[in-house]
């Protein structure tokens, strides 16, 4: 064989495979075929998101590789949290767990494929571990042992087929709580100095308080009375969890043509938080009924059913913007937090985080290990692309077939900037696949078949860069071809990416409403309606559809 035939290299390999598959397919093929897709897809994204990228991924095993074998382990603890997460929301039967094994050895790389005594340790590693455990090959110990302040359990030297030297086993023992591991350590470092500052900071902590609560008393004794909401009179029942409407912010350009800016942000935190399972979030359509309008926050909160509500302001002035935003307990009319930034326009993406990750804090939701990465991840880094996107979007919610047309070439000049901005290539299908289903696509000029043509090739691309949108704009297609089962999955991806979009449970609604299940449908149809509480059209239109079925009407 020529030596330069295939390249060798030294890479992480990442093994992975289901833990009782055959059984749960044999219990239920198609709920196992769902949950494997949703499963497999957050095993990419982390994989992703680690810098690293899946090679295979047959049946119920996944095959990833890294060029760090830090990022390896922690991006195989980081999905066993997320795993578990998951499997907490699913009946006790129908959980999935998977076995993950990492080595660290030398590949063979034939195309897009890899080979090699790597692979097949990594999954000897695989098999050992328990189910919901990780277990790594001792290359993998002796690189990450004192990089990661994880734990781990020697479980001896395994005979390997094909491999010449027993291999040390090493199960990481982390999972799922590896801060606990250090918490123990730290208190046993800072124990005794600890016992010594009790006392004086006990001293210094009941002073302060005293001191805070008379300036408390007498505050109130001065203060005007604050309005705030009444539970009582909501409209809706306040959801358990954190509730929050975002008002449009407002624009103080001076410049009407600059409006599409200070919406974009609205929009982009709304759908950022969105993807927060923790948080319960207004649907855009309902809070945008309040743009520029002198309304109170307690009023908001009482007709939209929620605690709090963040509102703000903008002012782009050239390549500098000004952002104000503050976020209010309409129960008690406390401010939780308000802040100034300013700064170049290209900051805005770390603008927004900021003011994402306050909300979640100030709120004291836990996220998830995708929605940590889900809610700083930005669909683009090109602020060109993102303001042309921006642009594109103000045309195509005004749902007219002139302003589509505007918007088809905003959304193309997206992704002209940027190849890779799936949200961009996402919005160009789903407004070819409304534009046929519409019978606009003569506004566009181009044929029926044309549009629904372009629907898909923007799709495909869309599905690079998978967002709730593409998947939403997939469920819908799939339907039109009477693939309904698969229309549903598609459906459920965009509700595990973002738990608070109405607009992925009324695609949910849709596709079982098709597959002949309308009870269950109109409990999406619900749900859609109380995140989207000043609903659309298309509600009503589903909820009539399902009324003709007469589930629980008569």
């Amino acid at each position: 064989m020529d030596p330069g035939e295939f390249k060798r290299r030294l890479a992480a390999i990442l093994s992975a495979d289901a833990v009782g598959y055959s059984r749960l397919m044999q219990e239920n093929e198609e709920a196992t075929i769902r949950t494997i897709k949703i499963f497999r897809l957050a095993i990419k994204v982390l994989v992703e998101d680690y810098r690293g990228h899946v090679v295979d991924s047959p049946g119920d095993n996944i095959l990833a590789e890294f060029s760090s074998v830090v990022d390896a382990v922690n991006c195989a603890v980081e999905i066993q949290r997320e795993l578990a997460e998951r499997n907490a929301v699913l009946p006790e039967n129908r959980r999935m767990q998977f076995r993950i094994g990492v080595n660290l050895g030398d590949v063979v790389e034939d195309g897009d494929r890899i080979y090699g005594d790597g692979i097949n340790i990594a999954a000897r590693m695989e098999s050992l571990a328990k189910a919901a455990g990780i277990c790594i090959s001792g290359t993998v110990y002796d690189a990450v042992e004192r990089k990661l302040g994880l734990e781990y359990e020697y479980i001896g030297k395994k005979e390997i087929k094909n491999i010449e030297k027993p291999v040390r086993v090493y199960r990481v023992l982390s999972f799922p709580g590896a801060a606990a591991h250090r918490v123990v350590r730290a208190k046993r470092e800072v124990g005794t100095a600890w016992r010594n500052m009790f006392v004086v900071v006990v001293t210094f902590l009941v002073l302060g308080m005293a001191a805070v609560v008379v300036w408390n008393y007498y505050q109130r004794l001065l203060a005007p009375p604050v309005e705030v909401a009444s539970v009582e009179k909501m409209d809706f029942p306040l959801p358990e969890k954190p509730s929050i409407a975002v008002l449009p912010f407002v624009n103080m350009s001076g410049d009407s043509e600059q409006e599409y800016f200070s919406d974009g942000l609205t929009d982009d935190l709304i759908t950022d938080l969105s993807k927060v399972s923790g948080l319960f979030v207004i649907a855009r359509n309902s809070v945008f009924t309040y743009k520029k309008k002198p309304v109170k926050v307690q009023q908001v909160a009482q007709e939209l059913g929620v605690r709090y509500v963040l509102e703000g302001s903008v002012r782009k002035a050239g390549e500098q913007v000004r952002i104000n935003a503050q976020l209010i307990d309409a129960t008690t009319g406390q401010h939780l937090w308000a802040e100034r930034y300013d700064g170049p326009i290209g900051d805005v993406f770390t603008v927004q985080d900021r003011i994402a990750g306050k909300i979640v804090t100030a709120l004291a939701v836990k996220l998830t290990a995708s929605e940590r990465k889900r809610v700083t991840r930005k669909h683009t880094v090109n602020i060109a692309a993102h303001d042309a996107f921006l642009q594109g979007r103000q045309y195509y919610v005004r749902r007219t077939p002139d302003d589509w047309a505007k918007a088809v070439s905003y959304f193309k000049r997206a992704v002209e900037l940027d190849p890779n901005y799936g949200r961009a290539y996402a919005a160009l299908a789903l407004l070819y696949c409304e534009c046929s289903h519409n019978l606009w696509h003569d506004s566009l000029g181009i044929s029926w078949e044309r549009s629904l043509q372009l629907a898909k090739r923007y799709l495909q691309t869309a599905m690079n860069n998978p967002t709730a949108l593409a998947h939403q704009v997939a469920s819908k297609m799939l339907i039109h071809k009477h693939k309904y089962e698969e229309a549903v999955a598609e459906a459920q991806c965009a509700i595990d990416l973002e738990p608070n979009d109405a607009n992925s449970y009324l695609t949910m609604a849709y596709a079982l409403m098709y597959i002949g299940r309308p009870k269950e449908a109109f409990t999406f149809v619900e749900r859609a309606m109380r995140i989207d509480p000043l609903f659309p059209a298309p509600y009503m239109d589903l909820y009539r559809r399902w009324r003709q079925h007469k589930f629980g009407t008569e």
